[in-house]
Parts: structure tokens; sequence; C-alpha cells
């Protein structure tokens, strides 16, 4: 079947450039990724995950670390008080030391929230597809990306693979016309679009948001909206 007879969304186009093994009678996908970030959090049991079995890291090249969920605001240049945090932080620098993963620390002007390093370095581009152990990933989705959030044992198998095996997510599109009034930000578009789908309207999808209300938002305000695809339920959102 031609393309002309059988169109696909951005979504679908992004996904089936990545398919490196297609699943045949009911399995998943193998999905390449091009983009791994790892923080604090979720990183150290899949770190642990490859020691144990003798691996490396399959794409270091692709893979960038950065301290930010458990991380203080003010006197960064002191010692992390909460012990949980701190352990955290010192276990992520050790993994990222020991496989030769980038990271990007307390006090190095590129450390950040793991959603915006990404676009801020410009690592993030239109048609790749990007993970890290956090929902809020689809974030990414902003810059015509595919990004999506992932469990601990699925960040390890990113690590020894850079690949996931998944069913193809569903795809529904969000249309919002028109000029937004002066106070109203994108914030409050995606308030309204979970107010009009629920909070469990997007689950198992990709949403694509378009028309002309989202054409006219900043990048900033299109990564807010794609972040918030989360609280619909959404797996990831797209622009």
């Amino acid at each position: 079947m031609t393309a002309a007879a059988h169109p696909r969304t951005l979504a679908q186009k992004v996904w089936d450039d990545h398919v490196v093994v297609p699943g045949t009678d009911g399995q998943p996908d193998l999905i390449y990724i091009d983009l791994h970030l790892l923080h604090e959090v979720t990183s150290p049991q899949a770190f642990e995950g490859l020691r144990l079995a003798g691996r490396t890291l399959r794409r270091v090249d692709q893979t960038i670390a950065t301290e930010d969920h458990n991380t203080p605001t003010l006197a960064i240049d002191r010692p992390i008080a909460e012990p949980t945090s701190r352990t955290q932080i010192e276990t992520l620098r050790r993994n990222a030391e020991e496989f030769g993963v980038r990271i990007h620390s307390l006090g190095d002007r590129e450390q950040g929230i793991v959603h915006v390093v990404g676009p801020q370095l410009g690592l993030t581009m239109p048609g790749i597809t990007v993970v890290c152990g956090d929902s809020h990933t689809s974030t990414h989705g902003a810059f015509g990306a595919i990004g999506f959030g992932i469990g601990t044992s699925e960040v390890e198998h990113v690590m020894a693979t850079q690949t996931l095996p998944l069913k193809p997510f569903k795809t529904m599109a969000i249309n919002v016309e028109g000029t937004l009034r002066p106070g109203v930000t994108a914030k409050d578009i995606i308030l309204a679009v979970i107010a009009k789908i629920g909070t469990g309207g997007g689950q198992g999808y990709i949403l694509e948001y378009r028309g002309s209300a989202i054409r006219a938002l900043s990048m900033e305000g299109r990564m807010t909206i794609c972040n918030m695809s989360i609280e619909a339920g959404a797996r990831a959102g797209m622009v």
C-alpha cells in the first residue's frame, strides 16, 4: 500500500523510522532510541544491573546525565544535607565516571532540569526518539520528537542495547484554534484540554497538538503543553 493510500501522523512517521525489528503476531516492535537522558533517581539500579551482568553502555555518545531531582536550589557549593539525596547524587557521579557517561553536575553551567538540558544543549531535535526515567520526558515533543518516560528496568535495557521493545502508541489529534486573550497562557490551554478529555483520556496515546493557537506559541509554551500531556494520562505529546 502506498503512503498516499495510507497516510500517517507525525508520531507514526517518527516511530516507523525507528523500528529496528517490527513486531509480528502481537509482539512489540523493537525501537531504536536516539537520546537517553539520565538523572540520579532512576539510574542507580540500572547501572548496577549493567555492572552485575558485565555489560557496558551500548552508545555512551547518545547518553547524558544531569543532577536535577534531589538537588538544592540554594547553597549548591555546600554538601547536600539530606542523606538520601546526597547518596543519590554521589552515586550518579561515580556511575557516570565508571561508565564514561557525560554528566552535568551541580555548579556546571549546563546543569539543570533534565527535560530542559536536552533542548538547551541542542541534543533534542525533530524526528528523534528520546527517553528518560521520568514521565515528563514528553516535554521533548515540543521539538517534533517522540519523548516518553521509562522505568528503571527499561533504563537498563536502553543502556545495554540502545533499543526498547514497545507496541506502537495510539495517536490523538488535539486541535486548538483561535487567538489567546491577554493573560491566557500555554498552561491554560493544556489545563482546558485535560478538563475536556479527562485525566485518563490520553492513556496509551501520543497527543499531537495542532491548530492556529498552537502554531502561535513560543517553544517554551509548546514545551509546557507537551510536558503536561502526562497529566492527561498520555504517554507523550508532540507538536
